[in-house]
């Protein structure tokens, strides 16, 4: 292999885009910027209340534009004409109506402000009634098509959107041809590919978040989308075929070669999910489970088919073949809520102080940069005690395991003198047992977890939650070096792509990061909050009869 051949990972977030420019045959980073989606950081389309989170199409061409063009700036004269691939992952499930030509609702005259013809954000909850009547005619007889997705359908997945949606709007019903997921429309942008005959559909968005799967031929047959909805019996056959995102999915058009000034046979690949991919980019192996820790997590796990390919896990996120690697299983689950809870108090404390001080913004803005560190700090200091406030970590429902994102949380063993930093300490361990419940179900369906791998904002920021998540769960947590692991393993991705490296495991030994540090359990800690995870557990048994 030449040493200087490049590849571009661009890694679609909630609030920005980052594009990442690595040398393939290293693993060196060598350039990366970040571009935040204009209209979402006004705040345009959505509604907290309503947990409705829609995303402008406009903002995601803008960004991988930006991006790019941004990153390819830092990296020395001539790095642009070296670049040979180019992968993307993205949230999911995130999908958009699209016409007959691939092109989004909300980029055509007469959709351009309408929330319902744009990207359903993974965490809009918009369609929870409709989860729920998913759920209850796949159960009802018959195959029940959600058994490979832990046999509960969530409102954070493809149909439950659309079926909100093409209830709600008549306007987008009619007009829209098919429904794209965010992670296969980028692809079809950089290679002009379109056409919805010829979009290329990833297998890992299809498997985890539309009831794919070959043992049916693909998508559920129209019968059962039917019931759903008469409408949606004509997107039984929108595609029948899935690939994985080692398989390309074409050479760049020239308008985008043009656009951001690389290569005219730059490879493009197939897109995928940005926790499966980030996965990778952290070095997943199989029975590693590896936890990508944001505002929200998800847990990737990654197993031999011929060992673990006839269990059906129960109440988790799918299982999908090549959804994370070819050849092997994927399985993900996750937590609707992890930096968000603690976000959530930092706003609790300081939006009452803007109010009140707004002509102290820039002083206030400044304390609340440091208060989440101070909480820290503090915490750690604090004696142990069983009576402590404890809390459920369902600040946005609860994706795993056993979705129901109706759940609210609930807070016990508050009184007068309990103040910030305890609470915080109880959120903390909130977002740990959530954790421990995951690992839990893994581990008693069958499915065996040799190592715990983290990677994302909060892994490599908060030593202080790693250590109590290690401590909780009774296993080392070994942190990602790499800032940037999701857009490393889209990277590594677009390297297998462009036929750089051989497969995915040649493509990690090459360009991975390795880990900077590793947490390991206190000892004198484990036997507490194993105790504290009991009373966790009745607590979230005695809350979710409040909601039945």
């Amino acid at each position: 292999m030449k040493k200087d051949v490049f590849v571009i990972g661009v890694d679609f977030g909630t609030d920005s885009v980052r594009a990442l420019v690595v040398n393939a045959a290293t693993g060196q980073e060598v350039g990366s910027a970040v571009h935040y989606y204009s209209r979402w950081k006004q705040g345009l389309y959505c509604d907290a209340a309503l947990q409705q989170y829609r995303q402008h199409p406009a903002d995601y061409l803008e960004g991988l534009e930006h991006s790019i063009k941004e990153a390819l700036a830092q990296c020395p004269a001539g790095t642009a004409a070296l670049v040979k691939g180019i992968s993307v992952d993205t949230t999911g499930s995130t999908p958009v109506a699209v016409d007959e030509q691939g092109t989004p609702l909300a980029l055509l005259p007469g959709f351009e402000e309408n929330p319902n013809a744009m990207f359903v954000l993974w965490k809009d909850h918009t369609s929870n009634d409709e989860a729920a009547w998913i759920n209850e005619v796949a159960h009802a007889n018959g195959t029940d098509y959600t058994k490979y997705c832990g046999g509960i359908y969530s409102s954070e997945w493809f149909w439950s959107k659309i079926l909100h949606i093409v209830k709600k709007d008549d306007a987008v019903r009619e007009k829209a041809a098919s429904w794209v997921e965010h992670c296969d429309w980028i692809p079809a942008v950089l290679t002009g590919n379109n056409q919805l005959s010829t979009l290329l559909r990833g297998r890992c968005s299809a498997g985890h978040k539309a009831m794919w799967h070959a043992a049916w031929g693909g998508l559920p047959p129209a019968d059962f989308l039917e019931k759903l909805h008469p409408y949606l019996k004509k997107y039984d056959q929108t595609f029948t075929d899935t690939v994985v995102a080692t398989v390309p999915a074409g050479t760049i058009s020239q308008e985008w070669a043009s656009r951001l000034g690389i290569p005219a046979d730059t490879t493009i690949g197939t897109g995928a999910f940005d926790a499966h991919m980030g996965a990778v980019g952290a070095g997943i192996q199989p029975y590693s489970l590896a936890r990508v820790i944001g505002t929200s997590t998800c847990d990737i796990l990654m197993a031999p088919l011929e060992e673990v390919g006839h269990l059906f896990v129960k109440g988790i996120c799918g299982q999908v073949d090549g959804s994370v690697v070819p050849g092997m299983l994927g399985l993900e689950a996750g937590q609707s809520a992890y930096g968000d809870v603690y976000a959530w108090l930092r706003r609790f404390i300081m939006q009452p102080l803007y109010a009140l001080m707004p002509e102290n913004a820039e002083a206030l803005a400044k304390a609340e940069s440091k208060l989440l560190n101070y909480l820290s700090e503090q915490a750690q200091q604090l004696p142990l005690k069983p009576q402590d406030p404890l809390v459920l970590d369902w600040f946005n429902g609860r994706r795993t395991p056993d979705a129901n994102h109706t759940l609210k949380s609930s807070i016990t063993g508050v009184h007068l003198g309990t103040d910030a930093v305890q609470m915080f300490r109880a959120l903390v361990e909130a977002t740990a047992f959530g954790a421990r419940s995951i690992v839990d179900r893994f581990v008693n369906e069958g499915v065996p977890i040799h190592e715990v791998l983290a990677l994302g904002g909060v892994a490599k920021k908060s030593g202080y939650a790693m250590q109590v998540l290690a401590d909780v769960l009774n296993r080392p947590i070994r942190i990602v070096r790499s800032e940037n692991a999701c857009a490393l393993g889209a990277a590594m991705f677009a390297a297998v792509s462009a036929g750089i490296h051989p497969d995915i495991a040649a493509a990690q030994a090459a360009m991975s990061s390795g880990f900077e540090t590793t947490w390991e359990p206190r000892p004198e800690h484990v036997p507490y909050y194993a105790q504290r995870y009991t009373k966790f557990l009745e607590l979230g048994a005695f809350t979710e009869k409040l909601y039945v």
